[in-house]
């Protein structure tokens, strides 16, 4: 048996989690806080129209970078969590491309993108398709999908590269689709960093 992901993302969205009085929740190994997505998305969507364009490369990257290093953390930390050995481990039986589709299940069960692994080649290159994710809810004409870029190559970081917290931005992410431009979903390439 492989990771089911649908019994995944209900077992882990059917966890009761209650934060703290400061908003977070000291659950999955981590502290997550309970920000509204209009929010990020509002904060993203500043910064991009106060920046010069000239340097909206940069700062596109540095938001990736952003969530690349917060996802790395992050996901270590919900890779080794009591929920995620009790709910995933049990599942799995082809090593780290499980661990990643569970922690996709996550991603999903999290409201952050229903989202999925499309296409894997162990330690060289992955596909992963969203069909919703929050960062999708503008319009800007461009792709806007920071987050799950810069996790995304923090997922294959944790799978493929040394052992933690070592292993960091051996891979990369690039956005190919969106839904943010029109696109039927959004598409994500994690790669090996040059």
């Amino acid at each position: 048996m492989t990771v089911q992901r649908d019994v995944v993302v209900k077992q882990l969205a059917d966890i009761q989690i209650e934060s703290t009085d400061e908003g977070l929740i000291p659950a999955y190994g981590v502290l997550v806080n309970m920000l509204p997505v209009a929010f990020w998305n509002t904060f993203t969507e500043r910064i991009l129209k106060a920046i010069p364009d000239e340097r909206r490369a940069e700062l596109e990257e540095a938001l990736v970078n952003c969530a690349h290093e917060c996802g790395y953390h992050t996901g270590f930390g919900i890779i080794n969590s009591d929920e995620f050995k009790s709910v995933v481990e049990p599942m799995v039986t082809e090593g780290a491309k499980d661990i990643l589709r569970g922690a996709y299940a996550v991603f999903t069960a999290w409201g952050w993108a229903k989202s999925g692994i499309v296409q894997i080649k162990e330690g060289e290159r992955m596909v992963i398709r969203a069909v919703d994710y929050y960062e999708s809810d503008g319009q800007p004409g461009y792709k806007t999908a920071f987050m799950i870029r810069g996790v995304s190559a923090a997922f294959f970081d944790l799978a493929y590269s040394d052992a933690f917290p070592d292993g960091i931005h051996k891979y990369k992410c690039e956005q190919a689709k969106g839904i943010e431009v029109g696109d039927p979903f959004g598409e994500f390439i994690v790669y090996q960093n040059e």
